[in-house]
């Protein structure tokens, strides 16, 4: 045996399990999924709806007032990033919620089902390794899966109501080019908070072999939380929902940037999804995987 070489005690030759379960072969397998191709496709196909739907205005303004973000509503056919931002507002509290929990709800839970889990493990591809490829697939089909909405909405926006300066109710006129990295950091925020929804998605999809009770579980959750989010009889302990800080990404918005609010939400998603992902590592190393 050559010096520094370490193989696995009563493994075949050659086996290393780095080696097994290659990302590029699980990215492709769920590529051709079709839960991921409709996922994606409708990710481009919203901000054409919405496009569409603009087209049909009566220009009847009266029920744009509502709500804290419904002035955003004539805001949206002022220009691209306009656009972009309220397609980004209309899907982040629960399209992209359900999309990332189907991504990370999925991925395993499925297998079981299918009964093709205990077989995966005996190739043998180490437990460990099966879940870290599996979360990576499945948190890079969710971002590609933003991206795809935000691209698709900034380019169909810039086309048809052009280049121009971005406005929201929270913020002088920005011009376009600092308006573009305003809305790149509402991307990255809203891609950090939603891990909280891929961390307990995921944790659902170890515990049940049921994929859709992991993918609604994850989104009934989410939901229950912002619900208690909003009954202020509970104080302060609000602040610590993980869907508290859900909508810190305004402060992004504003003049000048306020940033406080997002570093407490990032803080606080970061700790959920690290919890959750631990959980879930530690569950599936010690579970009976019999189907």
């Amino acid at each position: 045996m050559m010096a520094g070489t370490s193989p696995t005690v009563g493994a075949a030759a050659g086996y290393r399990p780095s080696a097994t379960l290659p990302f590029g072969a699980e990215f492709r397998r769920q590529a051709s999924r079709r839960r991921t191709q409709l996922a994606l496709a409708f990710m481009v196909l919203l901000p054409l709806i919405i496009l569409i739907a603009f087209q049909f205005d009566t220009g009847d303004d009266d029920d744009n007032g509502r709500g804290e973000f419904g002035s955003l509503v004539e805001f949206a056919t002022s220009g691209g990033l306009n656009f972009t931002l309220f397609t980004i507002f209309v899907s982040a509290s629960f399209l992209m919620v359900v999309v990332v929990a189907l991504f990370c709800g999925d991925t395993v839970a499925s297998e079981a089902s299918w009964g093709s889990l205990r077989y995966l493990l005996a190739v043998p591809v180490p437990r460990a390794r099966l879940l870290t490829v599996k979360l990576v697939v499945a948190l890079v089909y969710s971002a590609l899966a933003l991206l795809l909405l935000a691209g698709t909405a900034l380019l169909i926006g810039t086309l048809r109501y052009g280049w121009e300066p971005l406005r929201s109710t929270v913020a002088a006129q920005l011009e376009p080019g600092e308006g573009l990295l305003r809305l790149l950091g509402v991307l990255g925020y809203l891609a950090v908070v939603l891990l909280v929804v891929a961390g307990l998605a995921f944790l659902l999809s170890v515990v049940t072999d049921a994929a859709l009770g992991a993918v609604g579980g994850a989104v009934l959750l989410w939901i229950l939380s912002s619900i208690l989010d909003q009954i202020t009889a509970l104080g302060a302990l609000r602040a610590f929902l993980p869907t508290h800080y859900s909508t810190a990404w305004l402060g992004l918005l504003s003049t000048p940037v306020q940033t406080d609010d997002v570093v407490r939400g990032a803080i606080s998603a970061i700790s959920y999804a690290t919890l959750f992902w631990g959980l879930a590592f530690w569950r599936f190393t010690r579970k009976d995987v019999t189907s």
